[in-house]
């Protein structure tokens, strides 16, 4: 099963059939784009407005036109429909993105969770396991949470 993931990854992350790479020579924005689908699927189905923070998010963070952007977010549906854990895309994260790229990936975690306005405690648990994952303490992704919080209109931080 991880062997057919490796390849699928692979296939994703090769160049196209038109001499251009699909979304860079690492693939950490698939591991990171499936880590933020995981977070908006882990209470249920992702909310419209969840589905369009994503987008957003995937476009502006990443640098990627709208049709890129669906790509990318078909490709890593697929790949963290597959996924036994967090471990395998926050690995493929740790191996090629430097400590600041991690702590945005956290923050775009956040911005997901706060997107449809309600904090489910499966949110908050999977941020804390992909944050620890990704080597962000305790202390940065609690800050992160509440600086994505204050810029929510009505949204409380809690602990």
């Amino acid at each position: 099963m991880l062997d057919g993931l490796r390849q699928f990854i692979a296939d994703v992350v090769s160049p196209t059939a038109h001499g251009q790479q699909s979304f860079d020579d690492t693939g950490y924005r698939l591991a990171a784009t499936a880590l933020l689908i995981h977070v908006i699927s882990i209470d249920g189905e992702p909310s419209a407005a969840e589905k369009r923070k994503l987008h957003s998010l995937i476009e502006s963070r990443f640098g990627l036109d709208p049709g890129m952007a669906d790509q990318l977010i078909a490709s890593a549906t697929l790949v963290e429909g597959e996924a036994v854990d967090l471990y395998h895309f926050t690995s493929v994260i740790m191996r090629t993105v430097d400590e600041a790229g991690r702590l945005r990936i956290v923050e775009m975690m956040w911005e997901l969770v706060y997107a449809d306005g309600q904090v489910s405690e499966f949110e908050d648990n999977v941020v804390w396991r992909a944050a620890d994952l990704l080597g962000v303490s305790s202390r940065d992704r609690i800050d992160l949470k509440h600086q994505v919080a204050a810029k929510q209109p009505t949204a409380t931080a809690g602990g």
